[in-house]
């Protein structure tokens, strides 16, 4: 066996000593830094709602133009926005001789609605089996006052119903045409 040298047993110390001391010596490595949090938008309140005017003839019309045609042989008004279904319409039962008022919605039952015009003031109310799918519907006599009413209302009518936003129309000779052919 061989001997070994005393001193490279102390060099081989002195190594071991240095790399231990620059170990000892050396920084940890530091965590990365937090990522800054980037403040996330609120999304801003909406606008409180319009008070409704003091006078519902000083309402914004509702946005919207009217159209007559005949659809499916009876005399029709329509109301409504460009590549839209209807919000309101008036329709000619001539068999019936009634007119058929119609509101875009849906209901299962009776829905309360009101006709409002510059000289007449009505409740009515929504009948589910005229109704048909997204329309309230109501029917009126074809001699109703309040059908001419509503055609000669100065400038505008309203339609209310219950739970949906007031309709503010205006009164256009569309709605004079379908009374009329009702007649």
């Amino acid at each position: 066996m061989k001997a070994i040298h005393p001193l490279h047993s102390a060099r081989t110390a002195l190594a071991m000593a240095a790399v231990l001391l620059a170990a000892a010596c050396a920084v940890p490595p530091q965590p990365a830094p937090a990522p800054v949090p980037v403040p996330v938008p609120r999304p801003r309140p909406l606008p409180p709602s319009p008070k409704p005017p003091a006078d519902w003839r000083d309402a914004a019309q509702s946005p919207g133009d009217w159209h007559w045609a005949m659809i499916a042989g009876r005399s029709s008004a329509t109301y409504s926005l460009p590549n839209a279904g209807p919000l309101f319409a008036l329709v000619c039962d001539k068999p019936g001789a009634r007119v058929l008022i119609e509101r875009s919605g849906d209901a299962s039952a009776a829905v309360p609605m009101t006709l409002r015009t510059t000289t007449m003031l009505r409740p009515l109310s929504s009948d589910p089996a005229l109704g048909r799918p997204g329309m309230l519907v109501t029917a009126l006599p074809a001699n109703d006052p309040l059908l001419d009413a509503a055609a000669f209302s100065r400038g505008r009518f309203a339609l209310e119903v219950a739970g949906l936003p007031t309709l503010y129309l205006p009164a256009w000779p569309e709605l004079s045409r379908v009374i009329e052919d009702c007649r």
